[in-house]
């Protein structure tokens, strides 16, 4: 710091290190390169191997409420009632012109026996039954495949069979599996597809970002090749992982998805930083250092920010939600790994080749644009116009989230060719609008007949089955309730709460709707909390990082704002159906039920993330300077053309999962995309940077007590 520059009360002293903890780790990667690439090798090769079975191996099933009646419900349903549980196999078998007791009808009937005897998963197996499973015109029926593995197994076991049932149609005979177990499967497998071919076209698209951003071709191979290794490990651990603690399908989902966003996002900052370190410094180790002291600093508290986040959603008592939170958290960690060590070991071996490739029409960039230099300057002229202007655009697109509504996902999020949405609507016609969500009542044997009375005698409920004895011998009995609506219907809901309060009170009631409602609400339940100890924790995490109350407090107040506004636009998109034809989907009249909560930790964190890489950058310039104006324009200056590159990609990764057919990858897609568009635009480049030209040096005053309790961390090297 020169003599000249005045220093106020409160200012952090700047720090005149030549080198922290991560300069010296990133010269000591780049000084032994092939030893670092070598055990990269290794674990990718040991990781990797497993990998390719990760969509097949991943559990398929877990959405639940851990602890809940309707759990509880099945749980005992397996134990005593031969499994005919939620997670039960139904067999749809239908024809237009014979009845269920004609003999080609029970002929199909004993092949799809046959085709589920022999078969360890699968308990009793229950014929259609009059008044009960079979159709009032007894043209159609359902034989029922009781469960005799955990749901995971179960969705596994329709994966494995249901080819070979489908098969069985034919001579007028429809055959097709449903229920949750199917559902699950067939919905799992163009999710799957979907996402696959998203992360195939984004591939190209991130590339040619990349090479406009650089204008290098090797810089821009290089947060490929970090993002690739990320992935191919954090497959291959959620394998691995997948041995000890069921891990959901969707897990790899997000995991393929943040991997390749944030990868590429931390790859930018660094070498961005590199590529202008390696012009003056005295040798590449040098320029590693130099960049891992600074970029690096800021990765590695984003990516802390990150899984801190990610985290809280571990709350949740639902193994699907809790296992996607766990596949990002992996995918994150590997990511954050090999920016530490492989990227800091690669530039170290390229030197300056990493400008190699350049495109002749590129200009070779500064690091300091001089576009983002002018507008820095513009945002230091005129302030409150930008600061009022995007903050009423945020207000606005926030607006709308007070009337979000959320619901379990309808059965519309199956491909209408699907088998199970196929024999859902057929058993729909045939036997009511409630027949495909039947509610289980499982009672004591004592209070069978009062719990009979009882459900047949409440509102909306349409029809109730005489109660059946426990196939155990156990002293208990079994009822299936038919619902008067659809079992997404808005009114289920307070059906199966007059239900169960009208009830004996050893009833329980479960089956599949009931663990869907369970599940909603526990959802709803834990946002609150999810939703306060994120704010916390981002709040502490940016106070340790900029040492500084007020721009901590900024920063995570903005980033809330853009978290609402991109839930805001998820309602008018998706709950009221603005721009449904264009992007090819039929609204359900609400948000899938995990997403406020689940979006909410992503959609913050990834806000945070680019919070980070601007306060970072700024902050380093005021240690320089000691001047909030040199902090805020240079500070942009510096990284705005990484925060727009890097918001490019993820744009870019996220809107092309909206090209999906199934409803969730779509709102996953559009939700976050909007989020990082908002949040880098109006955030990043308008918002927080008038904000600092706002509260000038009181932006990084810090007082002495803090400053004594706080760890020292500094960003210039």
């Amino acid at each position: 710091m020169s003599s000249n520059t005045k220093v106020r009360d409160g200012v952090p002293p700047i720090s005149h290190a030549s080198g922290g903890v991560l300069g010296r780790m990133g010269a000591s990667m780049a000084g032994n390169a092939k030893w670092v690439l070598g055990v990269w090798l290794i674990v990718l090769i040991a990781l990797g191997a497993a990998a390719p079975s990760v969509f097949s191996s991943l559990a398929g099933a877990g959405w639940q409420a851990n602890g809940s009646e309707s759990v509880q419900v099945r749980e005992l349903a397996q134990a005593h009632f031969g499994g005919n549980s939620s997670a039960a196999v139904q067999v749809v078998v239908h024809s237009d012109d014979r009845t269920i007791d004609s003999p080609d009808m029970q002929r199909t009937l004993t092949e799809v026996t046959d085709v589920f005897a022999g078969d360890p998963r699968f308990g009793a197996i229950i014929a259609p039954q009059p008044g009960m499973s079979i159709s009032p015109d007894g043209h159609t029926g359902i034989l029922i495949a009781g469960a005799n593995a955990s749901t995971d197994e179960m969705v596994k076991a329709v994966d494995d069979l249901k080819g070979e049932l489908t098969a069985l149609s034919g001579n007028g005979i429809e055959v097709y599996p449903t229920g949750a177990s199917a559902l699950w499967s067939d919905f799992n497998k163009a999710n799957h597809d979907a996402m696959i071919q998203a992360e195939l076209f984004s591939w190209p698209v991130t590339l040619a970002i990349m090479v406009l951003a650089f204008g290098s071709l090797v810089a821009a191979g290089l947060p490929l090749l970090l993002t690739l290794a990320g992935l191919v490990a954090s497959a291959g651990g959620l394998v691995l992982l997948n041995q000890i603690t069921p891990i959901s399908v969707w897990a790899m989902n997000f995991a393929m998805m943040f991997a390749l966003a944030l990868g590429i996002d931390y790859a930018l900052f660094i070498v961005s930083r590199f590529r202008d370190a390696i012009r003056h410094a005295s040798s590449p180790r040098a320029a590693v250092a130099e960049t891992m002291d600074t970029a690096g600093k800021a990765v590695v508290l984003s990516g802390i920010t990150v899984l801190v986040s990610l985290s809280a959603v571990l709350l949740v008592p639902a193994p699907a939600v809790r296992t996607m939170a766990i596949g990002i958290m992996l995918a994150v960690f590997f990511v954050l790994l090999a920016s530490m060590t492989l990227l800091p070991a690669v530039l170290g071996m390229l030197g300056t080749k990493v400008n190699g490739g350049s495109l002749p029409y590129a200009k070779r960039q500064e690091h300091r644009s001089p576009k983002f230099a002018a507008w820095g300057e513009l945002l230091h002229k005129h302030p409150w116009p930008f600061a009022i202007g995007s903050l009423l655009v945020l207000i606005a697109l926030s607006i709308p989230v007070l009337g979000l509504k959320v619901a379990m996902p309808s059965i519309a999020v199956v491909p209408s060719d699907a088998p199970v949405r196929q024999g859902y609507e057929l058993v729909q016609a045939q036997m009511g609008e409630g027949a495909p969500g039947m509610l289980q009542i499982i009672a004591p044997a004592a209070e069978g007949a009062e719990t009979a009375k009882a459900a047949a005698a409440t509102e909306g409920i349409a029809m109730v089955t005489p109660p059946q004895s426990a196939l155990d011998g156990s002293d208990f009995v079994m009822l299936q309730a038919m619902p008067t609506v659809d079992p997404s219907d808005a009114q289920m809901g307070a059906i199966l709460d007059t239900l169960r309060a009208d009830l004996p009170s050893g009833a329980l009631v479960g089956g599949a709707p009931a663990e869907n409602l369970d599940l909603q609400q526990a959802l709803n339940d834990y946002l609150p909390p999810i939703v306060g100890i994120i704010l916390v924790l981002g709040f502490l995490l940016l106070l340790v990082a900029l040492q500084a109350p007020l721009i901590a407090i900024l920063g995570t107040v903005v980033s809330l704002l853009s978290t609402a506004a991109a839930f805001g636009v998820a309602k008018l998109i998706f709950q009221d159906g603005h721009g449904a034809s264009l992007l090819g989907f039929t609204p359900q009249g609400f948000l899938d039920g995990w997403g406020p909560v689940f979006f909410f930790a992503m959609i913050f964190a990834i806000a945070m993330d680019y919070t980070v890489f601007l306060l970072a950058t700024a902050k380093e310039h005021y240690e320089r300077s000691g001047d909030p104006k040199v902090a805020h324009v240079d500070g942009l200056a510096h990284s705005g053309r990484v925060i727009l590159a890097a918001a490019a990609v993820m744009v870019a990764v996220f809107f092309t999962f909206a090209l999906a057919d199934p409803l969730p990858p779509k709102e996953m897609g559009i939700i976050l995309g909007v989020a990082v568009l908002l949040d880098a635009v109006l955030i990043r480049l308008i918002l927080l940077p008038a904000l600092l030209r706002l509260t000038g040096h009181a932006a990084w005053w810090s007082p002495a007590w803090l400053r004594k309790v706080l760890p020292n961390i500094s960003f210039s090297h």
